[in-house]
């Protein structure tokens, strides 16, 4: 993986070179009328589906946390709640998703946000040389190695998509 491929600048690209992770960048044209925005990531950027994925946040009995999951995946609420060692958890409302991270969805890139949360990666990363995940905009992929996503997050690795 280069030490950082040159492209726009966002909280999470700046995030990434401060805490000197190396990353390579993956733009690509996003289409305003998409509204799955992992399925456009993968076929823009021709990358398997297994590789990208998407950042969703949930309330995890009033608290709310960050899920990192394959686009070809569902987040597992229950798994969420039991790692985070909660007994219930929803999705967050996408508006307080955007306040609390300063991204619009569809772009929200667990690196850089404004409040740092509790982070959790799927497993299926970790068997990975690298994955994708949003640079903090729509059309942004970062690309990076799983292990340097979990330093850069603070983050834990378990089983949470199904």
């Amino acid at each position: 993986m280069a030490k950082r491929t040159p492209g726009p600048s966002t909280p999470a690209t700046a995030a990434l070179a401060r805490a000197g992770i190396p990353f390579a960048v993956r733009a690509y044209a996003h289409d305003p009328a998409a509204t799955d925005f992992g399925a456009e990531a993968v076929r823009e950027l021709g990358v398997a589906p297994e590789r990208v994925f998407k950042t969703l946040l949930a309330e995890i009995d009033g608290a709310l946390a960050v899920a990192v999951v394959p686009v070809s995946a569902r987040l597992d609420l229950k798994a969420l709640a039991a790692v985070l060692g909660g007994k219930k958890a929803v999705m967050a409302d996408p508006a307080l998703a955007q306040r609390k991270t300063g991204y619009v969805v569809g772009g929200i890139s667990p690196f850089g946000q404004r409040t740092r949360l509790p982070t959790v990666l799927d497993a299926s990363a970790l068997g990975l040389p690298a994955v994708l995940v949003s640079g903090g905009r729509r059309g942004l992929d970062l690309e990076l190695a799983p292990a340097d996503l979990l330093r850069a997050c603070g983050a834990s690795a378990a089983e949470i998509a199904r």
